[in-house]
């Protein structure tokens, strides 16, 4: 199969429409699973008790909130190089999720940080990386929908973007290279997981429950932004015939 094809927006439209209601059931069937698994089966920690189950949903929207941010950035620097107009669609489309993945980090993050630290908030580096993270999601959106011709607004857009990938890594290693009060990785690829394995397994379908989430947000969005942009078009205007 030649999956260049699907580089038009045309072509493309279609085939997120087919795969919307898969990955729906995807994220249904990973959430369910996960959530059993973190809330009813997880034991209890020894040292943080019940309200360490929050991290269950702070873990993963925290990795998912760096992980869009890099493939929003690959999309809008692939756009930008290629002058790829549905590459720009997708990192236009994967904003939002991304900045709600930042927001819930944020906001779970305090929830937990109050019953074990005493406080809501405080300035630490990995706090406040994400913070960032999350002002540079809000930026690139604010950017994009104060320019009104869509090709400025899409390089406007992947520059910021760009610029914003090096508070990716600092977010990651900030535990590393500072003296900080968050804790350091539980799951690490060069380490065996310093947690129960049903913890472990727990976060891991959550993980996937936000992926498979975070896909259908996108496809949805960007069949919107297709639908705007290309308007104009034969196959559009075709489209909103068929349509009752």
């Amino acid at each position: 199969m030649n999956w260049f094809k699907f580089a038009s927006p045309a072509t493309f439209y279609p085939l997120a429409g087919k795969l919307i209601p898969l990955f729906w059931v995807l994220t249904v069937l990973f959430g369910a699973a996960g959530l059993w698994l973190s809330f009813f089966v997880a034991p209890t920690d020894a040292t943080q008790g019940e309200g360490y189950r929050i991290i269950f949903i702070h873990v993963p929207t925290s990795w998912m909130s760096m992980f869009i941010y890099l493939i929003m950035a690959g999309w809008a620097a692939m756009g930008l190089s290629l002058n790829a107009r549905l590459s720009s669609m997708m990192a236009q489309a994967l904003a939002p999720t991304g900045a709600l993945m930042a927001f819930l980090s944020l906001w779970t993050g305090a929830f937990w940080g109050k019953p074990m630290w005493g406080t809501w908030w405080v300035w630490d580096a990995r706090l406040t990386s994400e913070l960032i993270l999350f002002f540079l999601y809000l930026g690139f959106m604010s950017l994009q929908a104060s320019i009104d011709d869509p090709r400025r607004a899409d390089k406007a857009g992947a520059i910021v973007a760009l610029v914003g990938v090096v508070n990716v890594p600092i977010i990651y290693f900030s535990v590393k290279w500072w003296n900080t009060l968050h804790q350091g990785a539980s799951v690490s690829i060069n380490k065996s997981p310093s947690m129960a394995m049903t913890m472990l397994w727990g976060m891991l379908l959550m993980a996937l429950c936000l992926w498979m989430y975070s896909i259908v947000m996108a496809l949805t969005r960007v069949r919107a932004i297709i639908l705007e942009r290309e308007s104009h078009t034969e196959w559009v205007k075709q489209l909103s015939e068929v349509k009752p």
